[in-house]
Protein backbone atom coordinates (compact mmCIF):
# COMPACT_ATOMS: atom_id res chain seq x y z
CA UNK A 1 0.00 0.00 0.00
CA UNK A 2 1.44 3.43 -0.98
CA UNK A 3 0.29 6.84 0.19
CA UNK A 4 0.76 9.56 -2.42
CA UNK A 5 1.30 12.40 0.01
CA UNK A 6 3.54 10.72 2.58
CA UNK A 7 5.42 8.58 0.07
CA UNK A 8 5.43 5.69 2.54
CA UNK A 9 5.09 2.10 1.37
CA UNK A 10 3.11 0.32 4.08
CA UNK A 11 3.68 -3.44 4.41
CA UNK A 12 0.66 -5.63 5.12
CA UNK A 13 0.07 -6.31 8.79
CA UNK A 14 -1.74 -9.62 9.33
CA UNK A 15 -3.55 -8.47 12.48
CA UNK A 16 -7.28 -8.01 13.01
CA UNK A 17 -9.16 -6.76 9.98
CA UNK A 18 -5.96 -5.86 8.08
CA UNK A 19 -6.39 -2.07 8.39
CA UNK A 20 -4.00 -1.47 11.28
CA UNK A 21 -1.27 -0.11 8.98
CA UNK A 22 -3.72 2.29 7.37
CA UNK A 23 -4.94 3.49 10.76
CA UNK A 24 -1.38 4.08 11.94
CA UNK A 25 -0.83 6.16 8.80
CA UNK A 26 -3.91 8.27 9.62
CA UNK A 27 -2.71 8.57 13.22
CA UNK A 28 0.65 9.85 11.99
CA UNK A 29 -1.13 12.57 9.97
CA UNK A 30 -3.13 13.58 13.06
CA UNK A 31 0.09 13.94 15.07
CA UNK A 32 1.69 16.02 12.31
CA UNK A 33 -1.26 18.42 12.25
CA UNK A 34 -1.17 18.63 16.05
CA UNK A 35 2.42 19.89 15.93
CA UNK A 36 4.58 16.75 16.26
CA UNK A 37 7.39 16.15 13.79
CA UNK A 38 6.58 12.90 11.98
CA UNK A 39 7.95 11.42 8.77
CA UNK A 40 7.24 8.52 6.38
CA UNK A 41 10.06 6.57 7.97
CA UNK A 42 8.55 7.07 11.42
CA UNK A 43 5.24 5.72 10.08
CA UNK A 44 6.99 2.61 8.74
CA UNK A 45 8.78 2.16 12.06
CA UNK A 46 5.47 2.43 13.94
CA UNK A 47 3.90 -0.24 11.71
CA UNK A 48 6.92 -2.48 12.24
CA UNK A 49 6.74 -1.95 16.00
CA UNK A 50 3.02 -2.80 16.06
CA UNK A 51 3.71 -5.95 14.02
CA UNK A 52 6.55 -6.94 16.37
CA UNK A 53 4.55 -6.68 19.61
CA UNK A 54 1.25 -7.88 18.15
CA UNK A 55 -2.15 -6.67 19.28
CA UNK A 56 -1.94 -7.23 23.01
CA UNK A 57 -2.51 -4.78 25.82
CA UNK A 58 -3.46 -1.20 25.05
CA UNK A 59 -0.58 0.04 27.24
CA UNK A 60 1.96 -1.91 25.16
CA UNK A 61 0.59 -0.48 21.93
CA UNK A 62 0.73 3.03 23.42
CA UNK A 63 4.34 2.51 24.53
CA UNK A 64 5.39 1.23 21.09
CA UNK A 65 3.88 4.16 19.20
CA UNK A 66 5.15 6.77 21.68
CA UNK A 67 8.68 5.37 21.39
CA UNK A 68 8.54 6.04 17.65
CA UNK A 69 6.61 9.31 17.33
CA UNK A 70 7.56 11.26 20.48
CA UNK A 71 10.93 12.95 19.99
CA UNK A 72 10.63 15.68 22.65
CA UNK A 73 9.43 15.51 26.22
CA UNK A 74 6.99 18.39 25.79
CA UNK A 75 5.21 16.49 22.95
CA UNK A 76 4.14 13.67 25.27
CA UNK A 77 0.97 15.47 26.43
CA UNK A 78 -0.16 16.01 22.82
CA UNK A 79 0.58 12.38 21.95
CA UNK A 80 -1.37 11.05 24.95
CA UNK A 81 -4.42 13.15 24.08
CA UNK A 82 -4.25 12.14 20.39
CA UNK A 83 -3.86 8.45 21.30
CA UNK A 84 -6.81 8.61 23.69
CA UNK A 85 -9.11 10.16 21.08
CA UNK A 86 -7.94 8.25 17.99
CA UNK A 87 -7.67 4.76 19.47
CA UNK A 88 -10.65 4.95 21.82
CA UNK A 89 -13.17 2.12 22.03
CA UNK A 90 -16.32 2.40 19.92
CA UNK A 91 -19.11 1.76 22.44
CA UNK A 92 -21.88 1.88 19.84
CA UNK A 93 -24.57 0.33 22.02
CA UNK A 94 -24.01 2.79 24.84
CA UNK A 95 -23.94 5.69 22.39
CA UNK A 96 -27.23 4.61 20.79
CA UNK A 97 -28.86 4.28 24.22
CA UNK A 98 -27.69 7.79 25.05
CA UNK A 99 -29.06 9.13 21.76
CA UNK A 100 -32.52 7.59 22.31
CA UNK A 101 -32.78 8.50 26.00
CA UNK A 102 -34.40 11.80 27.01
CA UNK A 103 -31.88 14.51 27.81
CA UNK A 104 -31.90 16.64 30.93
CA UNK A 105 -30.27 20.00 31.38
CA UNK A 106 -26.71 19.57 32.60
CA UNK A 107 -26.18 22.00 35.47
CA UNK A 108 -22.68 20.78 36.29
CA UNK A 109 -19.77 23.13 35.76
CA UNK A 110 -18.04 22.36 32.51
CA UNK A 111 -14.52 21.04 32.83
CA UNK A 112 -11.86 23.23 31.27
CA UNK A 113 -10.29 21.47 28.25
CA UNK A 114 -6.75 20.21 28.50
CA UNK A 115 -4.02 22.32 26.87
CA UNK A 116 -3.38 19.74 24.13
CA UNK A 117 -7.00 18.82 23.41
CA UNK A 118 -7.76 21.76 21.10
CA UNK A 119 -4.83 20.99 18.80
CA UNK A 120 -5.65 17.29 18.71
CA UNK A 121 -9.34 17.90 18.03
CA UNK A 122 -8.51 20.26 15.18
CA UNK A 123 -6.20 17.71 13.58
CA UNK A 124 -8.77 14.90 13.98
CA UNK A 125 -11.51 16.98 12.40
CA UNK A 126 -9.21 17.89 9.51
CA UNK A 127 -8.45 14.21 8.94
CA UNK A 128 -12.00 12.86 9.24
CA UNK A 129 -13.93 15.65 7.53
CA UNK A 130 -11.85 15.96 4.38
CA UNK A 131 -14.30 16.86 1.56
CA UNK A 132 -13.86 15.33 -1.89
CA UNK A 133 -12.36 17.56 -4.55
CA UNK A 134 -14.82 18.79 -7.14
CA UNK A 135 -15.09 21.61 -9.57
CA UNK A 136 -17.07 24.56 -8.29
CA UNK A 137 -17.95 27.86 -9.94
CA UNK A 138 -15.98 30.84 -8.68
CA UNK A 139 -17.73 32.69 -5.89
CA UNK A 140 -17.04 35.92 -4.07
CA UNK A 141 -16.83 35.16 -0.37
CA UNK A 142 -15.99 37.21 2.68
CA UNK A 143 -13.64 35.43 5.09
CA UNK A 144 -14.06 36.91 8.57
CA UNK A 145 -11.51 34.74 10.38
CA UNK A 146 -8.78 37.39 10.20
CA UNK A 147 -10.94 40.50 10.53
CA UNK A 148 -10.79 42.81 13.51
CA UNK A 149 -13.30 40.75 15.51
CA UNK A 150 -11.50 37.46 14.89
CA UNK A 151 -8.18 39.05 15.77
CA UNK A 152 -9.68 40.39 18.98
CA UNK A 153 -10.78 36.89 19.98
CA UNK A 154 -7.27 35.59 19.32
CA UNK A 155 -5.74 38.32 21.49
CA UNK A 156 -7.86 37.20 24.45
CA UNK A 157 -7.34 33.44 24.00
CA UNK A 158 -5.19 31.66 26.55
CA UNK A 159 -1.97 30.30 25.05
CA UNK A 160 -2.60 26.92 26.69
CA UNK A 161 -5.96 26.60 24.88
CA UNK A 162 -4.74 27.58 21.40
CA UNK A 163 -4.57 25.12 18.54
CA UNK A 164 -1.41 24.60 16.49
CA UNK A 165 -2.67 26.98 13.79
CA UNK A 166 -3.60 29.62 16.40
CA UNK A 167 -0.17 29.36 18.02
CA UNK A 168 1.50 29.92 14.64
CA UNK A 169 -0.75 32.94 14.07
CA UNK A 170 0.03 34.22 17.57
CA UNK A 171 3.77 34.06 16.86
CA UNK A 172 3.25 36.16 13.74
CA UNK A 173 1.24 38.69 15.77
CA UNK A 174 4.05 38.86 18.33
CA UNK A 175 6.57 39.59 15.57
CA UNK A 176 4.42 42.59 14.55
CA UNK A 177 4.23 44.05 18.06
CA UNK A 178 5.74 47.48 18.66
CA UNK A 179 8.80 46.49 20.63
CA UNK A 180 9.85 48.62 23.62
CA UNK A 181 12.62 51.17 23.05
CA UNK A 182 12.66 53.00 26.38
CA UNK A 183 15.68 55.25 26.91
CA UNK A 184 17.11 56.40 30.24
CA UNK A 185 19.45 59.26 31.06
CA UNK A 186 22.92 58.07 32.12
CA UNK A 187 25.66 59.83 34.07
CA UNK A 188 27.93 59.98 31.03
CA UNK A 189 28.02 62.92 28.62
CA UNK A 190 28.13 63.38 24.88
CA UNK A 191 28.90 66.36 22.67
CA UNK A 192 25.94 68.61 22.01
CA UNK A 193 25.55 71.64 19.71
CA UNK A 194 23.13 73.36 22.09
CA UNK A 195 23.57 75.03 25.52
CA UNK A 196 23.16 75.33 28.46
CA UNK A 197 25.76 72.85 29.80
CA UNK A 198 29.27 74.06 28.90
CA UNK A 199 32.04 71.54 28.17
CA UNK A 200 35.31 73.18 29.41
CA UNK A 201 37.66 70.43 28.24
CA UNK A 202 36.25 70.36 24.72
CA UNK A 203 36.36 74.18 24.59
CA UNK A 204 40.06 74.30 25.58
CA UNK A 205 41.00 71.52 23.13
CA UNK A 206 39.33 73.41 20.27
CA UNK A 207 41.12 76.64 21.29
CA UNK A 208 44.53 74.94 21.25
CA UNK A 209 44.11 74.15 17.56
CA UNK A 210 44.16 77.89 16.80
CA UNK A 211 46.83 78.82 19.34
CA UNK A 212 44.26 80.49 21.58
CA UNK A 213 43.31 83.12 19.01
CA UNK A 214 39.81 81.73 18.65
CA UNK A 215 37.86 80.28 21.55
CA UNK A 216 34.41 79.00 20.72
CA UNK A 217 32.29 77.46 23.49
CA UNK A 218 31.52 73.73 23.31
CA UNK A 219 28.55 72.13 24.99
CA UNK A 220 27.60 68.69 26.27
CA UNK A 221 24.49 66.84 27.40
CA UNK A 222 23.59 63.66 29.24
CA UNK A 223 23.78 60.49 27.14
CA UNK A 224 20.58 58.51 26.68
CA UNK A 225 20.75 54.73 26.31
CA UNK A 226 18.36 51.82 26.18
CA UNK A 227 18.76 49.89 29.46
CA UNK A 228 19.79 46.24 29.21
CA UNK A 229 17.08 43.59 29.42
CA UNK A 230 17.58 40.34 31.34
CA UNK A 231 14.93 37.62 30.99
CA UNK A 232 14.62 34.61 33.32
CA UNK A 233 12.13 32.03 32.00
CA UNK A 234 10.78 29.08 33.98
CA UNK A 235 10.54 25.96 31.75
CA UNK A 236 9.06 23.52 34.24
CA UNK A 237 6.12 21.29 33.33
CA UNK A 238 3.44 23.76 34.45
CA UNK A 239 5.11 26.62 32.52
CA UNK A 240 6.15 24.85 29.31
CA UNK A 241 3.38 26.15 27.02
CA UNK A 242 3.73 29.75 28.17
CA UNK A 243 7.54 29.67 28.14
CA UNK A 244 7.64 28.50 24.54
CA UNK A 245 5.44 31.33 23.26
CA UNK A 246 7.27 33.86 25.45
CA UNK A 247 10.55 32.89 23.80
CA UNK A 248 9.02 34.12 20.54
CA UNK A 249 8.46 37.47 22.28
CA UNK A 250 12.10 37.45 23.46
CA UNK A 251 13.28 36.72 19.91
CA UNK A 252 11.31 39.70 18.60
CA UNK A 253 12.73 41.95 21.34
CA UNK A 254 16.32 40.87 20.63
CA UNK A 255 15.97 42.03 17.04
CA UNK A 256 15.41 45.59 18.35
CA UNK A 257 17.59 45.67 21.47
CA UNK A 258 21.30 44.93 21.39
CA UNK A 259 21.82 44.28 25.09
CA UNK A 260 19.37 41.50 25.91
CA UNK A 261 20.17 38.28 27.79
CA UNK A 262 17.81 35.29 28.12
CA UNK A 263 18.17 32.45 30.64
CA UNK A 264 16.01 29.33 31.02
CA UNK A 265 15.72 27.55 34.34
CA UNK A 266 14.04 24.47 35.73
CA UNK A 267 16.29 22.41 37.94
CA UNK A 268 19.33 24.11 36.37
CA UNK A 269 20.20 27.40 34.69
CA UNK A 270 20.92 27.67 30.94
CA UNK A 271 22.01 30.74 28.98
CA UNK A 272 20.25 30.69 25.57
CA UNK A 273 21.12 34.23 24.47
CA UNK A 274 23.33 33.12 21.61
CA UNK A 275 20.76 30.58 20.38
CA UNK A 276 18.04 33.25 20.24
CA UNK A 277 20.29 35.53 18.17
CA UNK A 278 19.56 33.45 15.07
CA UNK A 279 17.58 35.30 12.42
CA UNK A 280 14.91 32.65 11.79
CA UNK A 281 12.55 32.33 14.80
CA UNK A 282 11.87 28.61 14.28
CA UNK A 283 15.58 27.82 14.14
CA UNK A 284 16.17 29.95 17.23
CA UNK A 285 13.49 28.12 19.25
CA UNK A 286 14.77 24.74 18.05
CA UNK A 287 18.30 25.69 19.13
CA UNK A 288 17.01 26.67 22.58
CA UNK A 289 15.17 23.38 22.96
CA UNK A 290 18.24 21.39 21.93
CA UNK A 291 20.42 23.29 24.39
CA UNK A 292 18.19 22.69 27.42
CA UNK A 293 18.19 19.32 29.17
CA UNK A 294 15.50 19.90 31.82
CA UNK A 295 12.56 21.19 29.75
CA UNK A 296 9.12 20.33 31.24
CA UNK A 297 10.77 18.90 34.32
CA UNK A 298 10.80 20.10 37.91
CA UNK A 299 11.69 23.54 39.19
CA UNK A 300 13.99 24.94 41.89
CA UNK A 301 13.52 28.69 41.73
CA UNK A 302 15.60 29.62 44.76
CA UNK A 303 18.61 27.50 43.78
CA UNK A 304 18.63 28.68 40.16
CA UNK A 305 18.32 32.34 41.18
CA UNK A 306 21.25 31.83 43.55
CA UNK A 307 23.33 30.42 40.71
CA UNK A 308 22.36 33.35 38.47
CA UNK A 309 23.26 35.96 41.12
CA UNK A 310 26.65 34.40 41.82
CA UNK A 311 27.80 33.33 38.34
CA UNK A 312 26.05 35.75 35.97
CA UNK A 313 25.22 38.82 38.07
CA UNK A 314 28.41 40.77 37.35
CA UNK A 315 28.39 39.82 33.67
CA UNK A 316 24.87 40.83 32.65
CA UNK A 317 23.58 43.07 35.45
CA UNK A 318 25.77 46.10 34.72
CA UNK A 319 24.13 49.25 33.39
CA UNK A 320 20.96 49.02 35.50
CA UNK A 321 18.99 46.39 33.53
CA UNK A 322 15.28 45.67 33.58
CA UNK A 323 14.68 42.06 34.67
CA UNK A 324 11.71 39.98 33.47
CA UNK A 325 11.00 36.93 35.60
CA UNK A 326 8.38 34.55 34.19
CA UNK A 327 7.34 31.79 36.60
CA UNK A 328 4.30 30.66 38.57
CA UNK A 329 6.22 30.95 41.85
CA UNK A 330 5.30 27.43 43.01
CA UNK A 331 8.56 26.63 44.81
CA UNK A 332 8.86 23.11 46.21
CA UNK A 333 11.96 23.64 48.34
CA UNK A 334 12.35 26.00 51.27
CA UNK A 335 11.38 29.61 50.63
CA UNK A 336 14.12 31.14 52.83
CA UNK A 337 16.69 30.90 50.04
CA UNK A 338 14.12 32.09 47.48
CA UNK A 339 13.34 35.24 49.48
CA UNK A 340 17.04 35.99 49.98
CA UNK A 341 17.92 35.60 46.30
CA UNK A 342 14.90 37.59 45.14
CA UNK A 343 15.98 40.47 47.39
CA UNK A 344 19.50 40.31 45.96
CA UNK A 345 18.19 40.25 42.39
CA UNK A 346 15.89 43.20 43.10
CA UNK A 347 18.74 45.30 44.47
CA UNK A 348 20.89 44.60 41.40
CA UNK A 349 18.47 45.83 38.72
CA UNK A 350 16.62 48.98 37.76
CA UNK A 351 13.19 47.33 37.73
CA UNK A 352 12.03 43.76 38.40
CA UNK A 353 8.84 42.65 36.60
CA UNK A 354 7.29 39.31 37.54
CA UNK A 355 5.15 37.67 34.84
CA UNK A 356 2.86 34.98 36.23
CA UNK A 357 0.38 32.99 34.08
CA UNK A 358 -1.64 32.13 37.21
CA UNK A 359 -3.10 35.63 37.00
CA UNK A 360 -5.35 34.28 34.25
CA UNK A 361 -7.62 32.93 37.01
CA UNK A 362 -10.22 35.32 38.37
CA UNK A 363 -9.82 36.03 42.05
CA UNK A 364 -6.17 34.96 42.22
CA UNK A 365 -4.70 35.41 45.69
CA UNK A 366 -1.13 35.17 46.96
CA UNK A 367 -1.51 32.09 49.15
CA UNK A 368 1.42 29.90 48.07
CA UNK A 369 4.54 30.27 50.18
CA UNK A 370 6.73 30.90 47.16
CA UNK A 371 4.44 33.66 45.87
CA UNK A 372 4.37 35.35 49.27
CA UNK A 373 8.17 35.24 49.48
CA UNK A 374 8.67 36.75 46.00
CA UNK A 375 6.03 39.50 45.89
CA UNK A 376 7.72 41.97 48.30
CA UNK A 377 10.77 42.10 46.03
CA UNK A 378 9.17 42.90 42.66
CA UNK A 379 8.16 46.24 41.16
CA UNK A 380 5.40 44.98 38.87
CA UNK A 381 3.24 41.85 38.85
CA UNK A 382 1.68 41.08 35.46
CA UNK A 383 -0.12 38.23 33.61
CA UNK A 384 1.50 36.58 30.59
CA UNK A 385 -1.14 34.25 29.13
CA UNK A 386 -2.57 36.15 26.12
CA UNK A 387 -1.46 38.39 23.29
CA UNK A 388 -3.05 41.34 25.06
CA UNK A 389 -0.89 40.72 28.13
CA UNK A 390 2.25 40.68 25.96
CA UNK A 391 1.17 43.95 24.34
CA UNK A 392 0.71 45.46 27.81
CA UNK A 393 4.19 44.22 28.74
CA UNK A 394 5.70 45.87 25.67
CA UNK A 395 4.01 49.13 26.65
CA UNK A 396 5.29 48.77 30.23
CA UNK A 397 8.86 48.29 28.99
CA UNK A 398 8.46 51.54 27.08
CA UNK A 399 7.69 53.41 30.31
CA UNK A 400 3.88 53.14 30.47
CA UNK A 401 3.16 51.75 33.94
CA UNK A 402 -0.23 50.75 35.34
CA UNK A 403 -1.68 50.62 38.84
CA UNK A 404 -3.12 47.19 38.06
CA UNK A 405 0.43 45.79 38.04
CA UNK A 406 1.24 47.02 41.55
CA UNK A 407 2.22 43.97 43.68
CA UNK A 408 1.18 45.77 46.87
CA UNK A 409 -2.44 45.02 45.99
CA UNK A 410 -1.76 41.34 46.67
CA UNK A 411 0.35 41.97 49.73
CA UNK A 412 -2.59 43.85 51.23
CA UNK A 413 -4.73 40.74 50.86
CA UNK A 414 -6.86 41.96 47.96
CA UNK A 415 -7.28 39.74 44.92
CA UNK A 416 -6.39 40.87 41.45
CA UNK A 417 -9.10 42.73 39.55
CA UNK A 418 -9.37 45.08 36.62
CA UNK A 419 -6.51 43.53 34.67
CA UNK A 420 -6.38 43.44 30.87
CA UNK A 421 -7.12 40.14 29.16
Amino acid sequence: MRDARDGAVLPPVPVGDGRLAENILYFSRVLRRAGLKTSPQATLDAVAAAEAIGLGAREEFHAALSAVFVKRREDMAVFDEAFRLFWRKRDLIEKMIQMMSPKLADTREKEKPKPASSRVNDSLVAEQARPPKREAPPEIETDARFTASGSEVLRKTDFAQMSAAELALARREIARLVMPLETVVTRRFRASPHPPRLDPKATLRAAMRTGGDLMLPKFRSRRKETPPLVVLVDISGSMSQYSRIFLSFCHAVMEKRRRCHVFLFGTRLTNVTRALRQRDPDEALAACTAQVADWSGGTRIGATLARFNRHWGRRVMSGGPVVLLITDGLERDGVEELELEMDRLHRSCRRLIWLNPLLRFEGFEARARGVKAMLPHVDEFRPVHTLNSLADLAAALSGHTSKAADPRRFLAGRHFSGRSS
